[in-house]
């Protein structure tokens, strides 16, 4: 009686797992419970985020431009799955680049997984894949409000709503979309800067400007306004000289051409192809090439109370050639240093910062650019181009620091033991501890025929 007593004792028992497995099985397909028992919860968002999340009244939808044949999707979905906890109403959905490549071209769609975040009729679009940018997007669109971007014209500047080959048309339809809005500044027709500009652009004249105009464009610098300045190699006196005295820059004569282009597949040794950056905000994790065709070098001229960082720099193998070069002379030129050209490395772009003379602004921002074309319809989908002109319209507006995110890493993640440490811990885990088991089972063995 007592052994059909355990045998149903134990059925019972077996009958009671299952049903407790089922139920668990049944509760966990209906309710989700996440746990994140990481060392500083790194595996879940941080309390920034959920703030951002919290922001935002209505859905956000994510679109991934990702390959299906690479694992990148998984990557993605177990990322953006963080953001989707916190938010239910924020939606992932992927795209396949290959199936209509004119339509990324059309979205300057670069990079494999990059994503575009729709909200409320604003975008953004995302190259890198972290929690700290990806936030920093949310709290943009969370933001709204536009951007009063001006550009300088009637001098023969790059044109913000132009398609020819030299205007910035296609940039700044993109930038629209992230909440900017290009006006014209004619000071033909205006003698200052109107209040409310955000930034002003003075992108590449070809005339130089009147003098009035230099004087309305210093005096803005001076009361604390940002300014984009891109520049182009050429010896005309533009009448910009007061200007580059008030940042305390100069722009190096000639033209910056590098040998290394060749290696690189240019023919053109005018062209710069750049993958590598000095560290700065602007380039902080930016790992994308760009190019840049006819450069002029810049240099510091004088002590300013501005704090100038460059963050475009030539290779060594670069200089600034004097001569004039067409296609059929560019495999002659050479560096000439009696003729007083520089050799590179050569700073080409420089941002520029200091505590704002305006008691509405902390911070004052400035990035000069020996450059213009790299943002132009013609070259803007090459390489990293488009993702650079962004980063370099955030920093200057600000956004670069909207959400500043601690590190949360884990403290001792890297095991560093010497040869004879490491010989001793896999001698003890190859046999020392499979040793250490058949002893102990032998015994427990031979225990239970002793009893």
């Amino acid at each position: 009686m007592a052994r059909l007593f355990r045998h149903v004792n134990g059925w019972l028992f077996a009958l009671a797992l299952l049903l407790a497995a089922g139920a668990i099985g049944y509760l966990t397909a209906r309710h989700d419970h996440v746990s994140d028992w990481t060392f500083g919860g790194r595996a879940s968002l941080s309390a920034e985020s959920r703030a951002v999340l919290a922001s935002l009244h209505g859905p956000v939808e994510i679109v991934s431009y990702a390959n299906p044949q690479s694992d990148l999707r998984h990557t993605v979905a177990g990322f953006i799955e963080r953001y989707e906890r916190v938010k239910p109403d924020l939606t992932l959905r992927f795209i396949d680049p290959q199936q209509d490549p004119a339509a990324m071209r059309e979205l300057g769609i670069t990079v494999d997984g990059a994503l575009i975040l729709h909200y409320q009729g604003r975008e953004q679009r995302l190259d890198e894949l972290s929690e700290r940018s990806l936030t920093n997007a949310l709290e943009r669109l969370a933001r709204g409000g536009e951007r009063i971007v001006a550009f300088v014209s009637g001098d023969g500047e790059r044109r913000p709503d132009e398609k020819g080959n030299a205007d910035l048309g296609m940039f700044m339809s993109q930038m629209e979309t992230r909440g900017m809005r290009a006006v014209p500044l004619n000071f033909a027709q205006v003698t200052a800067v109107p209040q409310h500009t955000d930034l002003v652009v003075l992108a590449s004249p070809e005339l130089a400007l009147p003098d009035g105009a230099v004087k309305a464009l210093s005096d803005y610098v001076s009361n604390g306004g940002n300014l984009l300045w891109l520049s182009e190699p050429t010896n005309d006196d533009l009448h910009l000289q007061p200007l580059a005295d008030a940042l305390g820059i100069r722009i190096l004569p000639g033209v910056l051409v590098d040998g290394q282009g060749a290696a690189l597949g240019l023919k053109d040794p005018r062209m710069l192809a750049l993958g590598d950056y000095p560290q700065h905000a602007i380039t902080r994790g930016f790992q994308l090439t760009t190019l840049f065709p006819q450069v002029s070098a810049l240099a510091m001229a004088a002590r300013t109370d501005w704090k100038v960082t460059p963050f475009l720099r030539s290779s060594a193998q670069s200089w600034t050639e004097f001569k004039p070069i067409d296609n059929a002379q560019s495999s002659t030129i050479a560096y000439d240093a009696s003729a007083g050209e520089l050799k590179g490395p050569l700073d080409f772009g420089f941002a520029l910062s200091r505590l704002s003379p305006s008691p509405d602004k902390a911070e004052q921002r400035v990035v000069v650019i020996g450059d213009g074309d790299f943002l132009s319809n013609s070259f803007l989908g090459n390489g990293g181009n488009r993702a650079l002109g962004e980063r370099i319209f955030d920093w200057l507006l600000g956004d670069d620091a909207l959400v500043n995110l601690p590190p949360r890493g884990a403290p001792d993640r890297v095991l560093q033991i010497t040869q004879a440490q490491l010989s001793t811990v896999t001698l003890g885990f190859l046999i020392v501890l499979p040793l250490l088991l058949l002893v102990i089972g032998g015994f427990i063995v031979w225990r239970r025929r002793r009893a």
